[in-house]
């Protein structure tokens, strides 16, 4: 049952690097004309319709919940509070977050088919 602290520690022994003063510095070999360039911006879901759609929904679905249980004192009469009306707009925000998923309006400019 012995524990790392129990155990003896390895000693492991470290090269020295090379003496980098002494060689000039190399300059990094010119891009080939026919290389494709990397995109600048990786996108996040990479066109990848199914994941859109299910992040999308579900964060409809939990801004739809958070909205609807933050208006149900409302529906009982009781006057809104500073909190009720931040957790609907919570609520707002995360269903447009889930909206702007499904739309994706930037991918669309640049999609290739």
């Amino acid at each position: 049952m012995g524990s790392e602290t129990s155990q003896p520690l390895q000693s492991f022994k470290i090269d020295e690097p090379p003496d980098t003063a002494a060689a000039p510095a190399k300059p990094a070999p010119p891009a080939t004309p026919g290389a494709p360039n990397s995109p600048a911006e990786p996108r996040l879901f990479n066109n990848c319709w199914s994941c859109r759609v299910l992040s999308g929904l579900g964060l409809l679905g939990a801004g739809g919940y958070v909205y609807l249980v933050a208006r149900k004192p409302l529906k009982m009469g009781y006057p809104p509070s500073p909190g009720t009306i931040t957790q609907m707009v919570i609520g707002i925000s995360i269903a447009t977050w889930g909206i702007v998923i499904l739309a994706d309006p930037k991918g669309k400019a640049y999609r290739v088919v």
